[in-house]
């Protein structure tokens, strides 16, 4: 009982996990930019969703709302910031951090350092019995919410012409603007995108983990070990990274809680010794 139990925590958590990290693998993937800001996009994704539940807006709806509200503030970073530092991946890195520090210091401000909780959805508060395993039925349904991203992204990248468009960018920027492809614009949509997703995955990680100063730090290294155990722009690799750190972090905070943070490095370490690139990785 106990295996199946944690497997399914496991599953739950790896879904969120995605669902969050995406975001950070698409930006990382698809722009080359390090992206240290990730977390804070989630943590301030769980305090504006946060908000928005308190005036009354169903927890659904206030998804939506949190995803708009972040990406218009990636967006803005991206247009007004890192648009300015194209290319140069150290201001990168440095200019991002010190926006997570920003929007951290103002979260603390806003929301106080208390730690907050929010409900899950009233529809969703039950749990489900399959052969006699109770799980909680939230989290069961975080499994086809990250499915559904993640055939989302695939779609959009793979099988449209905006995905076309993205591809076309990133192998040959001048090029496309050659032919027409308004790559400033199209680049500003992928942060949007990546943001709003971060943001979502924080108000969808709320009712689990609660809201608290501290927690972007927390998620930002779960984001970085997924990419690097994924590899850089695989989408399927940011799928099963996912996962792979679920089932660690959720088996080892079980059996062995003290070294549950230190054992999600050492696959990272392992892979970046045999495979640089990661499991889904290209040679560049």
């Amino acid at each position: 009982m106990f295996w199946v139990v944690q497997s399914l925590t496991s599953i739950a958590f790896g879904s969120l996990l995605f669902v969050a990290a995406s975001g950070f693998a698409l930006i990382f993937g698809l722009m080359k930019i390090p992206n240290l800001a990730h977390g804070s996009f989630f943590l301030l994704g769980a305090y504006v969703g946060l908000s928005a539940i308190q005036a009354g807006v169903p927890f659904w709806l206030a998804c939506a709302v949190t995803g708009i509200t972040v990406g218009v503030v990636g967006g803005v970073i991206e247009r007004l910031l890192l648009r300015r530092l194209n290319g140069q991946e150290m201001a990168q890195v440095l200019a991002t951090l010190g926006v997570a520090f920003i929007i951290s210091e103002l979260c603390l401000y806003i929301w106080s350092g208390n730690p907050l909780s929010v409900a899950a959805p009233s529809s969703l508060r039950g749990a489900v019995t399959v052969a006699s395993v109770t799980f909680p039925l939230y989290r069961v349904v975080l499994i086809p919410i990250a499915l559904a991203v993640a055939i989302g992204l695939w779609f959009t990248i793979e099988r449209t012409r905006l995905g076309s468009r993205i591809r076309a960018g990133v192998d040959d920027l001048e090029m496309a603007r050659g032919l027409g492809v308004p790559g400033s614009l199209i680049f500003t949509f992928v942060f949007v995108l990546g943001a709003a997703l971060a943001g979502i995955g924080g108000l969808l990680a709320a009712p689990i983990l609660s809201i608290y100063p501290g927690l972007d730090m927390e998620m930002l290294p779960l984001a970085l070990i997924i990419v690097i155990l994924g590899g850089s722009g695989s989408l399927l690799g940011a799928l099963l990274g996912s996962y792979g750190v679920g089932f660690i972090y959720v088996f080892s905070q079980a059996l062995i809680p003290d070294l549950a943070y230190v054992l999600l490095f050492v696959p990272m370490i392992v892979v970046l010794l045999l495979r640089p690139q990661g499991m889904f990785g290209r040679v560049s």
